[in-house]
């Protein structure tokens, strides 16, 4: 859609959510409001062709979402959404073609219908603009829309309504696809409303009559997808949709999720088929998770990528990781970032993994710690081993090479290496370098007395 531009409104204080933080930064299904809008804006336009306008914190919207591509204009003051359309009058790529205009706080409306928006503009072919309309049966709130020979006459907002206008149940959604050429010296037009000095942008509606020219409705069957979040509220009923969306698309596509309703998975996230997801699970952020995979209950994935065939078992963290595949995690594991678990390596319970590479077929199985370490391929971590990798002020690797036993509960202090094939015995303390296939012991003899803790009991000295 090469004639199509975006403006998205998002200057807005959003004074009923209480907070310092502009509402379209607030989050639903794991990214802000209006990074769901910029997306499904790409889907009809390129980012150099989509404008937010923003005021209220501009500069953190700008930081936020900068990354997208898109342009950001100022509106100084937030006069009417009519205004802010407005300041973005003189951009060169919204001068021709067709200019959509939604709201930053609407993070439901999906791309297709977007796309459906454009397309029934261009099939009638004679209208200046296209509104998006819903039905409900609770109109309250929201402006009235009403027709004559097809195409939509005026609006008439709540306030302004008489009880039987009221009756009407098909609403203005704010959402518009309009011609560039008509909008904007009919928009520069439109007066202030005298009560509250505000361009309103649903004036256009009678703005364009007035001079003959046509608005076509465009209903659309779900009305959720207009919604906009005011509220905290509202907020939290809209993260759920999206998340129960989400849900039905993956389950649709051949996951398992038990009980979906117990578990959250960010719009982003990506799950191959006939991987299984339980109860209480929590996918964040930018996490891929392979086919054939099981992702244990009330574990929690953040950006990690997780191979085909992989197991997390339940209550693991695992936060901007590579698990690959045939690998498994926990139960009761912390993965942190920077970690690879490479593929059929094992991690077990209570085990930390920090800034790690743990080699293919390796186990680190019980109560360890490995931070800043290379790991080779069929390495044994014993329960309780440690890598003391800081020395309270600069971390230290730790090198393990292939093959390499270590016994329970040691301490590798970095920086130190342990060569292929090599075996530290239980309880040992490292500190210099064990040479492939040697035996390193770290630990005092043994030393037994006999009758020694009957003497204690019996209160009498050595």
């Amino acid at each position: 859609m090469d004639d199509v531009s975006v403006i998205i409104l998002a200057a807005g204080y959003g004074t009923r959510m209480k907070s310092k933080l502009a509402k379209v930064l607030h989050h639903v299904g794991g990214a802000p409001l209006i990074e769901h809008v910029i997306r499904a804006a790409m889907e009809i336009a390129p980012p150099e062709r989509i404008t937010a306008v923003v005021g209220h914190q501009s500069e953190k919207v700008r930081e936020t979402v900068g990354h997208l591509g898109i342009h950001f204009q100022i509106q100084e003051e937030q006069l009417g959404t009519g205004h802010a359309v407005l300041v973005c009058r003189d951009l060169p790529h919204h001068a021709t073609g067709k200019v959509v205009v939604m709201y930053g706080d609407c993070p439901l409306l999906r791309g297709e219908t977007l796309s459906a928006l454009v397309a029934r503009h261009r099939e009638v072919g004679v209208a200046a603009a296209t509104l998006v309309t819903v039905t409900l049966e609770n109109p309250r709130g929201y402006g009235r829309i009403f027709r004559e020979d097809g195409f939509v006459a005026r609006v008439v907002e709540e306030k302004a309504a008489t009880a039987e206008e009221k009756l009407v149940r098909e609403l203005n959604s704010g959402i518009y696809c309009f011609e560039a050429e008509p909008l904007w010296p009919h928009l520069a037009s439109i007066k202030p409303n005298p009560a509250s000095g505000e361009i309103y942008l649903t004036d256009m509606v009678e703005t364009l009559r007035a001079s003959g020219l046509k608005t076509a409705p465009f209903e659309v069957p779900d009305p959720s997808e207009t919604v906009g979040i005011n509220n905290r509220v509202e907020l939290a009923e809209v993260d759920g949709m999206l998340r129960k969306r989400k849900a039905n698309a993956l389950m649709t596509a051949g996951v398992t999720i038990e009980r979906p309703e117990t578990v959250s998975i960010d719009t982003w996230v990506e799950v191959g088929p006939d991987t299984i997801v339980e109860t209480g699970v929590q996918l964040r952020g930018r996490t891929v998770v392979g086919s054939d995979c099981r992702v244990g209950s009330h574990s929690i994935l953040e950006d990690v990528i997780l191979g085909g065939g992989a197991v997390v078992h339940p209550f693991s963290f695992v936060r901007a990781a590579t698990i690959e595949s045939e690998a498994s995690v926990g139960p009761f594991a912390r993965i942190r970032a920077g970690v690879v678990v490479e593929s059929g390596a094992q991690v077990g319970n209570f085990v930390e993994l920090k800034k790690t590479r743990l080699g293919k077929g390796s186990k680190a199985m019980h109560l360890t710690y490995l931070g800043d370490s290379t790991i080779g391929e069929n390495v044994n971590i014993g329960a309780g081993t440690i890598t003391c990798n800081y020395d309270g002020k600069k971390k230290h690797p730790t090198l393990i090479g292939a093959g390499a036993f270590v016994g329970s509960h040691s301490t590798l202090v970095a920086p130190v290496e342990v060569g292929e094939g090599a075996y530290v015995a239980a309880g040992s303390v490292i500190t210099e370098k064990v040479p492939e296939d040697a035996l390193a012991l770290g630990r005092s003899r043994q030393t037994v007395k006999d009758g020694w803790a009957k003497r204690r009991r019996e209160g009498r000295k050595e």
